[in-house]
């Protein structure tokens, strides 16, 4: 019905039913804030509906206005557009057709004849272009933080500037309380609200560095955030430390944030991090420098520590005519100053651009993409990274202290900081402790996440790919030491997507007083709650616990990769079909899972096997009695069949219930019905056919059970009890297996669980 129709025949129901005044217009002025009507139960589209309005005219507008609702795996479609095609730009000439379908939180392009879904979170993207009509339809591009780019051809104009203005609105929303996390609810069996939160203590992470000690100790003057807002509650500052030096010290720095200890390795040497001092060309700070002093002197393996400025040279001297820049050696005693070059965030996010821009290209040729690659300059810059890392954990484990520092200490500092830990202590190489690490330097240092992934509609200047950065360098630490890892790549990019998916809010805010203030702990979940579900995928099967102390990064141009898994991770046709680490790992988790049931079927054999053993010396010793009693019969009793048998009977009857011929198990039947077994004959069988001895290859599995086809991104389960392979979707359920001697929860399918479910009593 046009809107010419419905108005003529809502003003003639008007006519009809009212002759007040115009309802249109007083309807007009009714809002949601407006006091309910007095009934309290006559609403429109949620607005209260004045009282002159009968049920009638409700009951009309509803009928004839009020669509159906339309849903896709549970959630309600805003808009679906059907006959869309979707470009995939190694294969332009035979796109993709299928249904689009744009929920709240969600683009869903579904493709019917392979049944592929391909989804999209409004978190995720990045950009949208809407492409010049062509004679397919209206193209629709868009580009995603995972580095998704993709092509929607939608037959109509005005459906695809429908799709285009709700996005628009949908994926960078204005307001913070307004993202993801806030609305998001896991399944109900998945983990509760508060799980994760409680993981990471800044106060444990310290203690397991043995801080507070002689040399270092807690301070109490940020617990209000009033010293520094960026910085966490707990700082750990030297104990000669005064009051004073640590206000005037924190005054003379940038943003306030003054030097504070993040690592203390056993050999006493330490690395804190801060923000430039305000120094411009010429002014000083005395307590700043006593500050940096009483540093040095936590550390009594040397006379002397390291200043490091992980910008270039020219860029610090700069920020000097504006009042800030660098440590002067004249000023500040027994420190040696060093310049790093580390580019800014304006430079790495040019520099990212490029890169994707060369991935992009339609045709690519080998000399066409590395020249464009090498002009990006990325991997410079991962190298630089990775360069200022090595000479930080280099000076550290060879006694000397360090202090870091950038322009605000909250970009490189951070990187620099957690990369040189992560090469000096085995114990952040492990999933808990890199989990600490991004806690303890990134989210309580106050890395500033959601300006620099663009969570909220900002300034696009401070979009910058710092933490891309980061696991990029990790990831390339893990290609020289495979062994050193208990994590692989697919750890990495859940935590690359999650940082941008804001679907937890674990890295939402820019510090920890802002994560405080929106009380996420109360009103989102934790991804690290999410990861802990899932650590079978992240394992590492090559991992050597302690097989190195300390790692050192390989700097030469030949080891510094370009991370195809990440910034390539949808491209078709350059992946291998499985994965050598998934494969791998699926090789680990076979034969732990026979190990575990070859040791459970041992000890139920040594378990019948003895109790054999003691029914057979009972029924030797009954047999022995019984012989014994029948000659003594049949040299001193009458001869009289009838007579002895019941007089035998008689005193069997009235004999102990421990009498051998009494028992009623001396059977070879009944030998395995005893209080001996911890369970009954027939739990055998299901104890046996509860575990998977053969597992489906993974090279001839093509599609899911459910249809969901497999390609290069998708992880292939395995089901433990039944072998087969399943999509994540479909291998959501963990379970103890009656025929695992260890009783550890493992994956299975959902047909499994739900045989376990009717079979547990």
């Amino acid at each position: 019905m046009d809107f010419t129709r419905f108005m003529n025949k809502f003003n003639e129901i008007e006519r009809q039913l009212s002759p007040t005044s115009a309802l249109r217009l007083s309807f007009d002025n009714i809002s949601p804030e407006t006091e309910e009507p007095p009934d309290g139960n006559k609403r429109l589209w949620g607005v209260p509906v004045p009282p002159f309005v009968s049920d009638k005219v409700v009951s009309w507008i509803e009928e004839e206005f009020n669509e159906a609702p339309v849903y896709y795996n549970g959630n309600s479609v805003l808009k679906k557009v059907e006959n869309v095609r979707m470009i995939d730009r190694y294969n332009t000439k035979n796109p993709t057709v299928g249904t689009l379908y744009l929920t709240a939180t969600h683009l869903i392009f579904v493709e019917p004849d392979s049944n592929k879904e391909t989804w999209i979170l409004h978190m995720h993207v990045a950009s949208i272009e809407k492409l010049p009509l062509s004679t397919t339809g209206s193209p629709l591009l868009i580009r995603c933080k995972t580095y998704l780019s993709v092509t929607f051809v939608i037959p109509k104009d005005s459906e695809c500037h429908d799709v285009y203005t709700s996005l628009l609105k949908l994926f960078q929303p204005v307001s913070i309380n307004k993202l993801y996390c806030f609305n998001y609810q896991p399944n109900k069996d998945d983990f509760p609200k508060n799980t994760g939160w409680e993981y990471f203590k800044l106060e444990a992470e310290f203690k397991h560095m043995l801080v507070p000690n002689e040399a270092w100790t807690l301070c109490s003057m940020n617990e209000k955030y009033e010293l520094c807002d960026t910085y966490p509650r707990q700082i750990y500052v030297p104990k000669e430390a005064t009051t004073l030096m640590l206000i005037s010290s924190s005054r003379f720095r940038s943003k306030g944030r003054l030097p504070a200890l993040t690592y203390l390795h056993n050999n006493k040497a330490s690395i804190c991090r801060c923000s430039q001092p305000l120094s411009g060309f010429s002014a000083r700070c005395l307590e700043d420098e006593q500050m940096l002093e009483a540093i040095r002197k936590t550390n009594s393996n040397t006379d002397y520590m390291y200043v490091v400025d992980t910008r270039p040279r020219i860029n610090a001297m700069a920020n000097r005519a504006a009042g800030k820049g660098y440590e002067n050696e004249a000023f500040y005693e027994n420190i040696k100053f060093h310049f790093l070059g580390i580019e800014n965030i304006h430079v790495q996010r040019a520099s990212l651009q490029k890169v994707l821009e060369a991935c992009e290209q339609k045709s690519p040729t080998m000399s066409a993409f590395l020249n464009a690659l090498e002009s990006s300059g990325w991997l410079k810059h991962i190298r630089s990274i990775l360069d200022t890392s090595s000479f930080i954990a280099n000076a550290v484990d060879k006694g000397v202290s360090v202090v870091v520092h950038c322009s605000d200490g909250w970009d490189r500092t951070a990187q620099v900081c957690s990369l040189a830990q992560l090469m000096l202590n085995p114990y952040y190489r492990t999933i808990k402790g890199f989990q600490a690490l991004i806690e303890k330097d990134w989210l309580a240092f106050g890395h500033k996440f959601s300006e620099r992934c663009g969570h909220i509609q900002t300034d696009a200047r401070e979009v910058s790919p710092i933490f891309t950065q980061f696991l990029d360098c990790t990831w390339q630490l893990m290609q020289q030491h495979s062994e050193s890892f208990e994590f692989n790549e697919r750890f990495l990019l859940i935590l690359h997507d999650h940082v941008h998916s804001c679907q937890f809010g674990t890295f939402v805010g820019n510090c920890e007083k802002d994560r405080l203030d929106l009380k996420l702990a109360e009103r989102t979940f934790s991804l690290w709650g999410f990861m802990a579900n899932h650590l079978n995928e992240y394992i590492n099967p090559l991992y050597k616990p302690n097989v190195d102390e300390a790692i050192k990064a390989n700097l030469a141009p030949q080891c510094i990769k370009f991370w195809r898994g990440m910034y390539s991770r949808f491209e078709s046709g350059i992946h291998p079909r499985e994965p050598l680490g998934d494969l791998l790992l699926d090789s680990k988790e076979h034969c732990n899972s026979l190990e575990d049931h070859v040791q459970h079927l041992t000890k139920r054999i040594a378990s019948f096997k003895s109790y054999i053993s003691k029914s057979a010396k009972k029924l030797q010793d009954a047999t022995s009695t019984t012989a014994k009693v029948s000659k003594e019969v049949s040299s001193n009793e009458i001869n009289d069949n009838k007579y002895n048998y019941d007089k035998k009977l008689s005193e069997l009857s009235a004999a102990d219930d421990d009498h051998p011929l009494k028992a009623s198990n001396m059977s070879f039947a009944n030998l395995s019905l005893t209080a001996e077994q911890s369970s009954q004959p027939q739990a055998l069988p299901e104890e046996i056919n509860s575990v998977a001895v053969d597992w489906k290859p993974m090279r001839n599995v093509t599609t899911c059970s459910c249809s969901t086809p497999f390609d290069q991104f998708s992880k292939k389960t395995h089901c433990w009890r039944c072998g087969d392979i399943f999509c994540e979707r479909c291998i959501d359920k963990n379970v103890a297996l009656p025929g695992h001697d260890s009783g550890k929860p493992v994956p299975v399918c959902r047909g499994c669980f739900r045989q376990m479910q009717k079979q547990s009593p």
